[in-house]
């Protein structure tokens, strides 16, 4: 996007808090799930096709640029003047939340590099003898 359209995130007030900590808390439970869904491709490799990597990558770092904004918000919330403690300690939970679904989204970037590599069409590339070695390689593994 060029400079010149980018806006302006439109922060939160703390009345927020609650909706936006259930929001990253059900972020965090599908991230988790599209892992487990994702780390089953890397025990099966060629099952997934490179339109289906590339869809995971783009949606993942689009999570990964919109955590960078809900780290944001709690670090304006936590330097509110005047927090009660209680208050403090709910913005500290949803910080705490944030670094957790930062933290599950890299992983999640990290096991879709990995899934570049051993696509369909990676798979198709290759020669019947690399295919061949590769199928033996997996199958001393599981001994």
């Amino acid at each position: 996007m060029a400079e010149a359209q980018r806006q302006e995130p439109n922060w939160q007030p703390l009345s927020m808090l609650a909706t936006l900590t259930s929001h990253i808390e059900s972020g965090i439970a599908m991230v988790r799930d599209q892992k487990a869904t994702l780390e089953q491709g890397l025990a099966q490799p060629y099952r997934l096709d490179d339109a289906t990597v590339t869809r995971a990558k783009k949606a993942f770092t689009q999570t990964a640029a919109d955590n960078e904004l809900f780290a944001e918000q709690g670090r304006r919330w936590a330097a509110e003047p005047g927090l009660a403690p209680a208050v403090r300690r709910r913005v500290e939970h949803y910080q705490s939340l944030v670094t957790e679904m930062t933290t599950e989204t890299t992983a999640v970037l990290a096991i879709v590099d990995q899934l570049a590599a051993v696509t369909i069409e990676a798979l198709m590339a290759k020669s019947d003898l690399e295919v061949g070695i590769e199928a033996l390689a997996r199958q001393g593994e599981g001994r």
